[in-house]
């Protein structure tokens, strides 16, 4: 996910971090100095439903407009398929069912 506030307050006429905290605390949000920094400067690393709430209707926006996906970044973090079973590399188990069964390393 990319955080998209600094835009989407620019779509509305504001171009300062101290402009949209006022409007903020208008709306019944405080925010500290150095919250509100990093909500307009970075990624943060969580965000309170309620806060979002506030925002979106300061910015009469939606949280789609806040929050842009971005299938490859989540694309990018998956783990790596393995091509074929049992082909894991040095030391790897193939799991059988039935009977005959492989046994744990000792």
């Amino acid at each position: 996910m990319r955080w998209n506030l600094r835009m989407t307050a620019a779509e509305q006429g504001i171009w300062k971090s101290t402009e949209m905290r006022r409007r903020l605390a208008e709306a019944g949000l405080e925010i500290s100095a150095g919250k509100m920094s990093a909500l307009w400067t970075g990624t943060p690393t969580t965000v309170r439903l309620d806060d979002l709430d506030i925002i979106c209707a300061v910015l009469g926006c939606t949280t789609g407009d806040l929050l842009i996906h971005e299938p490859e970044a989540a694309a990018a973090r998956r783990p790596a398929k393995p091509t074929e079973a049992g082909t894991g590399g040095a030391g790897s188990v193939t799991p059988r069912l039935g009977r005959n069964r492989t046994l744990p390393p000792a």
